[in-house]
């Protein structure tokens, strides 16, 4: 006992240090990468925009009953973005469509990245029916095109946040489970998985303990990316009219902007800072994602 017990705080001590080593080394190659730098800066500057919206700006200035200002008012000293058809505070919601955007954006990324890395490990893992199912399914999902089935099923489910964000990551994942299919593939070649299946390793364990790890820096690359993609959905299922009327976000912004003829009347302060902010975030998402990318897999950068 005496012996053992050393033994294994010492192997214990060695994986620990390991996973230092390697977040260390993940951080300084991360670093290098300036535009995943200038992208994640970014990120983290709307992110606090939208956790602090309830202390910038009263939610009170959402209502229309409580606006104060005129008429898609020009800004000034205290409608610094000026106004929209109610009267209401464009910075005010601005801020606060962050939260709604951003939102929208993780959760709806959360499934798809879910659906996505399942299915993508179970088809490349089965060699039977069940993955030649699996990867039919994935095809057919590919073939028809995203924003009419996203829209067909807003319709259906209504609109609401909660069935945006099911709408957009149920309709999301089958770029993410061809990438996970065709890194599953590779994994499965390894002499490890071969040993694993001798010593009696079940197909569970198998997916959970051999495959998933070796995937993840691939999922972790594209999540990033598949963000910007929900983001934009929701903007332009919001700009549709798709999206969830009581709440404020980007896409309803330029939703209201557009019926309201802020555009048509030069209203530019109206239309303008929502567009500006989806396109930020969205480039802000791309740079981390491909910055990721070339750091999980040095490959991608050459």
């Amino acid at each position: 006992m005496s012996i053992e017990q050393p033994r294994t705080l010492s192997a214990r001590a060695v994986v620990r240090a390991r996973k230092r080593a390697a977040r260390a080394r993940f951080l300084a190659e991360f670093r290098r990468e300036t535009a995943g730098v200038v992208g994640l800066a970014v990120l983290v500057v709307f992110i606090a925009l939208a956790l602090l919206a309830p202390l910038l700006f009263s939610s009170d200035e959402l209502k229309v009953t409580e606006a104060t200002g005129g008429n898609l008012q020009g800004p000034n000293s205290t409608y610094w973005l000026g106004t929209d058809e109610t009267g209401r505070s464009v910075l005010a919601l601005l801020v606060w469509g962050t939260r709604v955007s951003l939102l929208v954006g993780f959760a709806a990324t959360v499934i798809s990245m879910a659906i996505g890395t399942l299915v993508g490990i179970a088809s490349g893992h089965f060699g039977t029916w069940v993955g030649a199912i699996l990867e039919r399914l994935t095809d057919w999902f590919l073939v028809i095109p995203f924003l009419p089935l996203a829209i067909a099923l807003s319709t259906v489910l209504g609109a609401s946040l909660v069935n945006i964000i099911v709408v957009i990551g149920v309709t999301s994942w089958p770029g993410t489970a061809r990438l996970v299919r065709a890194q599953t593939l590779s994994v499965e070649a390894r002499p490890y998985l071969e040993r694993a299946r001798v010593l009696g390793g079940g197909h569970w364990h198998q997916m959970s303990r051999h495959v998933l790890p070796n995937v993840m820096p691939l999922v972790l690359a594209n999540t990033t990316l598949t963000v910007a993609i929900a983001i934009l959905s929701e903007t332009t299922l919001s700009f549709l009219g798709l999206g969830d009327p009581f709440r404020v976000s980007w896409g309803s912004m330029l939703d209201n902007a557009f019926g309201a003829g802020a555009i048509s009347s030069g209203a530019w302060w109206y239309t303008m800072p929502p567009g500006v902010c989806v396109v930020v975030v969205v480039l802000a998402f791309t740079l981390v994602g491909r910055a990721l990318e070339n750091v999980l897999d040095p490959r991608a950068g050459k």
